[in-house]
């Protein structure tokens, strides 16, 4: 089938767009954690990494999508375990999942003992930890992401098509999204919950025990809009107190 028969399919544009929007809800978990992990970064490296992450993330998507037999063949048990077949798939989500608890609960950990201080080594050396992290994380998501997408739409290109699109507007939120967990800290230990949590479900994948990521990202949108009245409440109860600061201070 040409690209013209298949710009002219409305099924392929339904299935253009049901895909985008999956994949973009579905990066929100690369999102989140990059934007923690370059949260230590200067605002030039930060900005670099979130640039490195997200093409690596698109390199590592599309390269997938063009060898989908390997794919599809990841999702062939291997093995069982007590009676319950294990693949590749699982293998990979389940040492993701475990990279995921890890890397959260150490980064709480730091927020909650306040050893932020205790970071040492060069920026580079920061850097280039930070996009062996991306690295690993990617390629965890980026499996997930397109075996889930080869059960939605039966055309390579129009998957090319939504995982470019999805990750352009990755690109274009990660900005304003690290910044939003800069300039409010609190936010920072939500998002490393959201990566706990996300963590948790990806080991369970990989157990066998699947939960639906419909109730994960209703419990992170949820969170997440507590977390927005919050800060809009703290911002408020700032000015008024500066303002009342002003006028208590203020020339009679």
């Amino acid at each position: 089938m040409s690209s013209l028969d298949l710009l002219l399919m409305p099924e392929a544009w339904a299935s253009l767009l049901t895909l985008t929007v999956m994949e973009i809800v579905l990066g929100i978990d690369n999102i989140v954690f990059i934007s923690v992990l370059t949260s230590r970064l200067p605002a030039d490296e930060a900005r670099h990494a979130r640039q490195v992450g997200l093409a690596l993330a698109l390199v590592f998507r599309i390269a997938l999508l063009l060898v989908l037999s390997w794919i599809i063949g990841l999702t062939a048990p291997l093995f069982e375990v007590f009676g319950h077949p294990v693949s590749w798939r699982d293998v990979i989500l389940l040492a993701g999942g475990l990279f995921l608890i890890y890397k959260a609960t150490h980064e709480i950990h730091k927020g909650v003992e306040g050893d932020d201080h205790a970071e040492t080594g060069p920026v580079r050396a920061g850097f280039a930890a930070i996009i062996a992290q991306i690295v690993v994380i990617d390629m965890v998501f980026s499996v997930d992401s397109i075996i889930t997408a080869i059960g939605m739409a039966e055309h390579v290109e129009v998957m090319i098509i939504a995982v470019v699109i999805a990750i352009g507007v990755m690109y274009a939120a990660s900005g304003t999204i690290a910044r939003f967990i800069e300039r409010h800290p609190t936010t920072k230990m939500l998002a490393l919950a959201f990566l706990l949590m996300i963590g948790i479900a990806l080991v369970a994948d990989g157990i066998g025990f699947h939960i639906p990521r419909g109730y994960i990202y209703t419990a992170m949108a949820f969170s997440a809009l507590v977390e927005l009245l919050n800060v809009a409440a703290q911002g408020r109860r700032k000015k008024a107190q500066a303002q009342k600061g002003a006028t208590t201070t203020g020339p009679y």
